[in-house]
């Protein structure tokens, strides 16, 4: 005779408490560092094409402007400086170089908690960008966005188990000093989460004070340099095919202080770079491929991220579209060419045209968030929060975010096919004598936090709950998600002798 179908015991209230419980990592149903890679937007000869394209345009076109320092090293790696001062390089120089190349990186967390191992195809998810301005959920208004956003982007980011670092994703206005901008974003940063933190640097000059302080949040150089848990965003071309003056002799700086750095291409289909998405990929290739050259020259094997980061445009109007199909396919196809080098690399992706996170904004980021994990991105930047072609970010959006991004790592883990996911047993078990449902099953249950994902904020109401629980709006929930959030003390904040040492040293506008 067929036995009783087995349950977990304790009743409703003790089933429900135990999937409220934190789940170790052995248990989660998705995790940072998740294999991606199943979806290929090129095929291997596709790949070698750009390949070949990417080396034509360094051997033939070159890049313009490059500082005399990068000159310099440049050369001195086998580049070679024509009569109209351009720097070519060779196919025998590039190969060099990515001989030298660092082919992992480990992005340090400021606890060790969340440090992140790029490599292969292993995916992360993150914030970026330089919005100017902050979405006003409840006014749909757009207003500038300060330091104190900035620090509460990152407090809310270090409670979002989906968002895995925090790379810059709004500047400042309130603070017009540069200097003092640069170096109040770095604390507003470091003090509001202990995850991974992307920034930029104004000026060259702006670095050495910026290592001193993180110095000083680390316990020394020789800490700092041990586990730096913070990395430089470069954009260290100005596309098409140009050197950034200044941000090279920053990154110059980084490397020389021991930060990791993103080689940022950030080039525009149909204005700064070629309309098509190949064309713009080839283009972003080759800068990409000059700023490893650059690198290695500087110190072989320095960590430096593979930043491809083309961006579509509206050929009707020529504004940027961040949250088209286009877009996806540009991400996903630098992914596969960060694979072709076995590069650690990062695009952007998840951004959203959308001026408020409404239905326009849910399906622009997740067609280019699922795409970017299925293609393996090591770094998917901007991924959350980011709006209005990437002018705006909103704090609810980052919230509700978390929730997008669990659905598309849950994608991008697939399907487990084995002996006990095909669930023979339990079927004989449930049909042959059983209650003929697999509701409450001890497997069920079991399974039921290792195999879903649950939306925090997202509604599975019935119509009828929903309407008894008051028809609760999406957007205002989000809101008091992160009222709650910002009520309680940051668990990254520094404790109160080295914030008044940090104070002491630097012109802090965060108050204490």
């Amino acid at each position: 005779m067929t036995e009783p179908v087995s349950r977990r015991s304790g009743g409703r209230a003790a089933r429900r408490a135990a999937r409220a419980a934190p789940l170790t990592d052995d248990m989660r149903a998705i995790r940072p560092g998740m294999e991606g890679g199943m979806y290929k937007a090129l095929t291997q000869d596709q790949m070698e094409q750009i390949h070949e394209s990417a080396l034509e345009a360094l051997e033939t076109i070159g890049l313009a402007d490059a500082p005399p320092t990068g000159v310099e090293y440049l050369l001195k790696a086998g580049a070679i400086l024509g009569d109209d001062e351009r720097i070519r390089i060779p196919r025998a120089v590039v190969e060099d170089a990515l001989s030298k190349a660092c082919r992992e990186i480990t992005l340090c967390s400021r606890d060790g908690q969340n440090d992140l191992t790029l490599s292969g195809n292993r995916v992360h998810f993150g914030t970026a960008g330089a919005a100017v301005h902050m979405v006003d959920v409840e006014g749909r208004e757009y207003r500038d966005s300060t330091l104190q956003d900035l620090h509460d982007a990152a407090r809310i980011t270090d409670t979002l188990d989906n968002i895995h670092f925090l790379q810059r994703p709004m500047v400042a206005r309130d603070i017009p000093d540069n200097r003092e901008m640069d170096l109040n974003t770095i604390y507003a940063t470091t003090c509001g989460t202990t995850k991974h933190i992307g920034t930029s640097f104004t000026e060259p000059d702006f670095v050495d004070d910026a290592l001193e302080m993180l110095h000083m949040i680390a316990g020394g150089e020789e800490a700092w340099r041990a586990r730096p848990f913070v990395s430089n965003s470069n954009c260290f071309v100005v596309p098409p095919m140009k050197f950034a003056t200044e941000s090279c002799e920053v990154m110059e700086k980084c490397i020389a202080g021991g930060m990791p750095v993103l080689l940022l291409s950030a080039g525009m289909a149909g204005a700064t770079a070629p309309s098509t998405v190949a064309g713009a990929i080839v283009q972003a290739v080759a800068e990409c491929l000059a700023g490893l050259v650059y690198v290695n020259a500087v110190k072989p094997g320095h960590p430096a991220i593979f930043g491809t980061w083309p961006f579509g445009l509206d050929l009707r109007s020529g504004a940027m579209t961040g949250g088209s199909g286009e877009q996806a396919l540009l991400t996903a196809g630098c992914a596969q060419m960060h694979h072709f080098y076995g590069l650690p690399g990062g695009a952007a992706a998840g951004m959203t045209d959308a001026k408020t996170p409404d239905m326009q904004a849910g399906w622009e980021q997740m067609c280019s968030n699922v795409m970017a994990g299925l293609s393996g991105l090591n770094m998917v930047y901007e991924s959350v929060g980011m709006h209005a072609s990437l002018l705006g970010f909103c704090h609810e959006s980052l919230i509700l975010g978390d929730d997008l991004v669990g659905h598309a790592l849950r994608c991008l883990r697939g399907i487990d096919v084995n002996e006990t996911t095909m669930a023979l047993d339990q079927m004989r078990e449930v049909c042959l004598g059983g209650p003929g449902h697999y509701l409450g099953t001890s497997e069920t249950l079991s399974r039921m936090q290792s195999d879903y994902v649950y939306p925090a904020l997202g509604d599975r109401t019935s119509p009828k709950e929903w309407a008894e629980i008051g028809k609760p709006d999406l957007n205002k929930r989000a809101t008091a998600r992160k009222e709650e959030i910002l009520s309680e003390p940051s668990k990254a904040r520094f404790d109160p002798i080295k914030d008044q040492k940090i104070r002491a040293r630097f012109k802090i506008h965060l108050p204490a």
